[in-house]
């Protein structure tokens, strides 16, 4: 498959700084219960590998205004983690996911601007994530959503992640926790379609 036409600006963003963006574009989704807070990122990630990526785009309107548009936090699982939510996805995930002599990425936060959807941005962050990961040793990386966010199922459908886990919800199913994996290597980026013009901020 051609590589897309679009070259898409990526900024790869240090903690701190990288932090703040997220709990800024943050307020741009309406669809999450709770936004997180530059903290809680800074916390989760500072003795991990990670990495955060934003997608900026100009706006229709005002070409000189360049705003981010969408967004991806990935950091790396353990086998142990004395986090209580990072160890019980480890939990849910044994059986599905083998730990042991592996490096497995988690894709933790991102999401795409409604007005901006459709465009390919998510796709680009997933690739350059991936790109990156491979770089630095990772063997799988894995996605936790709901049943209800359709919409998200079918980009990691497209993005060829394939369920490993269906954890049903009694009560309601479209609560139900839908787990996804993808394998790593050589040919993830010959699936590449983005051009992507990736820029540092170090601040």
């Amino acid at each position: 498959m051609p590589k897309m036409n679009v070259p898409y600006q990526i900024e790869r963003y240090s903690l701190e700084q990288g932090a703040l963006e997220i709990q800024y574009i943050e307020e741009f989704f309406s669809e999450f219960p709770r936004r997180k807070t530059a903290s809680e990122i800074i916390e989760r990630l500072q003795d991990r590998e990670h990495e955060i990526l934003l997608a900026i785009a100009m706006q229709q309107d005002d070409p000189m205004n360049r705003v981010p548009v969408s967004f991806k936090v990935v950091h790396e699982l353990r086998a142990c983690e004395s986090d209580k939510k990072l160890a019980d996805l480890v939990s849910k995930l044994t059986g599905h996911v083998v730990f042991e002599g592996r490096k497995i990425l988690y894709q933790w936060i991102g999401g795409t601007r409604s007005d901006w959807r459709g465009q390919g941005h998510f796709r680009a962050l997933t690739e350059e994530h991936e790109s990156w990961a491979i770089k630095n040793g990772f063997d799988e990386v894995v996605v936790k959503t709901k049943n209800k966010f359709y919409k998200m199922r079918a980009t990691l459908d497209h993005l060829k992640f394939a369920v490993i886990k269906f954890d049903r919800n009694n009560d309601d199913n479209l609560e139900s926790k839908v787990y996804f994996s993808k394998k790593l290597g050589q040919h993830v980026v010959d699936l590449h379609r983005s051009q992507r013009n990736v820029v540092a901020i170090r601040r």
